[in-house]
């Protein structure tokens, strides 16, 4: 029986690194159709792509279709070895960087969801500053919830992520940027919304119901009177939590700057601000070691020249 063939058997080209690419996003993604706003592509484009790459790998990389998206076992080795092999990409180009003082590659964050609503001076302040000091860098930019954030920053999947850290982690390194104000809100149709908040006890709440967010969660209560809440709901995004709440059945917490911005204040009323209020400080955390570190310094020595 004849040798088969090496499926790469000449130099990677630049297309067979961005099929690539658009294969580690979709894996990540967790399908096409999740994959398609991160990437900016239709599905059929990127179902064009994942195909040309399995054509080129004579592999079948994943099953996809109405059970859903799923890796083959050849597909988590490619997906390992890309992987490896951008990492390198990125050493490489450290390297480079080092050499020659100017900065080229990809710099790839991760924004906690509306966390722009009212602080983006900041983050715009910083971006413009980058861009200017470093041209040749392109930036990318994906919006998460929190927990998804750090969890992309543990695995290298964004190199900076813009959020809220409810626990240290000694992989990180953190630059503290600006404050959030969270309120515990109801809505116009809620028992509660014509009653003056001086006339609220505590122990009113405990007959209704609320929307769970990461703060209620369990071990994460910001105040003892937060175990004892019904959590009916369950919206970590802070827009659908908005529409929860907006219905008048719930009572959830909301940032203020969201409120406002969104000219939900005559239709949300806040509730006991001084005990269930809490402030949110959003950092940038960053990895200790990461191929891309020269980059990531530079991004955040930008956001330390502008945070107020």
């Amino acid at each position: 029986m004849g040798r088969k063939k090496a499926a790469i058997s000449g130099q990677l080209a630049d297309i067979d690194l961005r099929l690539l690419r658009v294969f580690k996003s979709v894996v990540e993604a967790g399908g096409f159709t999740a994959a398609e706003l991160q990437l900016n592509l239709a599905n059929s484009t990127i179902s064009n792509y994942i195909s040309d790459l399995e054509k080129r790998l004579d592999m079948r990389l994943c099953e996809r279709g109405r059970s859903g998206f799923k890796l083959t076992l050849h597909g988590q080795i490619v997906y390992d070895a890309t992987l490896d092999l951008l990492g390198a990409l990125d050493s490489f180009r450290n390297r480079i960087n080092h050499n020659h003082n100017r900065l080229i590659g990809q710099l790839h964050l991760g924004f906690a969801e509306h966390m722009l609503g009212g602080h983006d001076s900041c983050i715009v302040n910083a971006l413009d500053l980058f861009s200017k000091q470093a041209p040749d860098v392109n930036v990318h930019i994906s919006t998460m919830s929190s927990d998804e954030i750090i969890t992309a920053v543990l695995d290298k999947k964004v190199d900076i992520g813009i959020t809220v850290l409810t626990q240290n982690f000694h992989e990180l390194n953190r630059v503290d940027l600006f404050d959030e104000q969270m309120l515990l809100y109801c809505a116009k149709g809620h028992p509660l919304y014509a009653i003056n908040d001086e006339q609220i006890k505590p122990s009113q709440l405990l007959q209704y119901k609320f929307v769970e967010s990461p703060r209620l969660m369990p071990g994460r209560e910001m105040h003892p009177d937060m175990l004892k809440w019904e959590k009916h709901a369950k919206a970590h995004h802070q827009e659908a939590r908005a529409t929860l709440i907006l219905s008048g059945h719930y009572l959830g917490m909301l940032p203020t700057h969201m409120v406002n911005n969104w000219g939900l204040d005559q239709q949300l009323k806040p509730l006991l601000s001084q005990r269930y209020g809490y402030i949110n400080t959003f950092s940038a955390i960053y990895r200790s070691s990461h191929p891309n570190q020269m980059i990531i310094e530079q991004f955040c020595q930008c956001l330390e020249q502008v945070k107020q």
